[in-house]
């Protein structure tokens, strides 16, 4: 008898695809094309400064759980703290957030994305890179904040100016 489960998904400590974006190295861990589009999996580590600015995202859900560090999770309507053992969770319907790392040590997350997607945009605007690899954050001038706002579109986010959030 022939099995026709789908076997687990596994990665050891270097696998992945290692993408830097605007500075943050993140590691693509189970992708919508693994799991059928249901969810995305991406260990994420931020530099002291880094982060995404606000955006918002109508269709899907975000969580963090914070492995290591600690980052400054933005909304309309809170700001918090969120340290090592914290647990975040961005719900469907479009409420406009960011988080930075305002720390001087690194951040690490883990970041799952229900359904998939949000991971097929980090691939579209980041660099690959090797793993433990930092780059720079690119320069954000009008163009590029065009080009980025453009490629998040396609991918079901609005982006906001970086102090939306005030």
């Amino acid at each position: 008898m022939e099995n026709t489960k789908p076997a687990p998904i596994t990665f050891s400590a270097n696998e992945g695809e290692n993408i830097s974006v605007v500075g943050d190295t993140y590691r693509i861990l189970a992708s919508g094309k693994q799991t059928g589009g249901a969810f995305a999996t991406i260990d994420m580590l931020v530099p002291p400064g880094g982060g995404p600015g606000p955006h918002s995202h109508p269709d899907f859900q975000e969580t963090f759980y914070i492995i290591e560090g600690e980052i400054e999770v933005k909304s309309e309507v809170s700001t918090y703290i969120a340290t090592k053992g914290s647990y975040v969770v961005i719900p469907k319907g479009g409420i406009i957030h960011c988080f930075k790392n305002k720390s001087d040590t690194l951040a690490h997350l883990l970041c799952t994305v229900i359904p998939s997607g949000l991971e097929e945009m980090f691939i579209a605007i980041g660099t690959p890179i090797e793993p433990g690899t930092f780059l720079p954050p690119p320069p954000m001038d009008a163009e590029s904040i065009g080009q980025l706002v453009k490629i998040a579109e396609k991918y079901g986010q609005k982006v906001y100016p970086p102090d939306f959030l005030g």
